[in-house]
């Protein structure tokens, strides 16, 4: 069932509860490919996203995760990765510019997967070092997001109220 883009935006949440249901893996395969089609920078694609099953792992990595177990209770933990650039982005960026590319790509994932009828909450709170660790990831490669990934717990997809208006955001010039 496809759902209409702007049901999916405005109905996104972030989820933390999960059903234990196996996402199936026609549903994560769109998604990922969201994620894989997103633009980036000269089209450089300087990320990688980690699937992470695995009770023993998806639980290190919520400790790494300011010791949020709560993530580990989804059936999958998705990583979002990247590595340092040779070029700037707004001539302040500097090598740290693959951050840009990696949440738009994050973004498109996290929206196709409420598409699919999945919940998601992008993590800010977790230790680069720490959650490399617990994947064994590369030294070259730096956590840029982390997102429970699966069945919402409770129903919670409805429109969001609590934002602020678009004369606070938005202003002509």
């Amino acid at each position: 069932m496809q759902m209409e883009f702007y049901e999916v935006i405005n109905t996104r949440r972030s989820i933390r509860l999960y059903k234990k249901d196996k996402v199936p893996e026609e549903a994560l395969i769109c998604i990922l490919e969201a994620a894989r089609i997103a633009p980036s920078g000269h089209n450089r694609q300087f990320w990688k996203f980690y699937i992470v099953k695995n009770e023993d792992r998806k639980l290190k990595v919520a400790e790494a995760c300011g010791g949020q177990k709560w993530i580990a209770d989804a059936p999958i933990v998705v990583v979002a990765v990247g590595w340092k650039v040779p070029f700037s982005r707004g001539g302040y960026m500097g090598e740290m510019s693959f951050i840009m590319d990696v949440s738009i790509a994050f973004t498109q994932l996290i929206l196709a997967a409420r598409a699919e009828g999945l919940g998601t909450c992008w993590i800010g709170d977790f230790q680069n070092k720490e959650v490399k660790e617990a994947l064994e990831l590369p030294d070259d490669e730096n956590v840029v997001a982390v997102t429970p990934l699966g069945y919402p717990d409770k129903g919670v997809f409805n429109e969001n109220t609590s934002r602020k208006p678009l004369a606070e955001i938005v202003e002509e010039m």
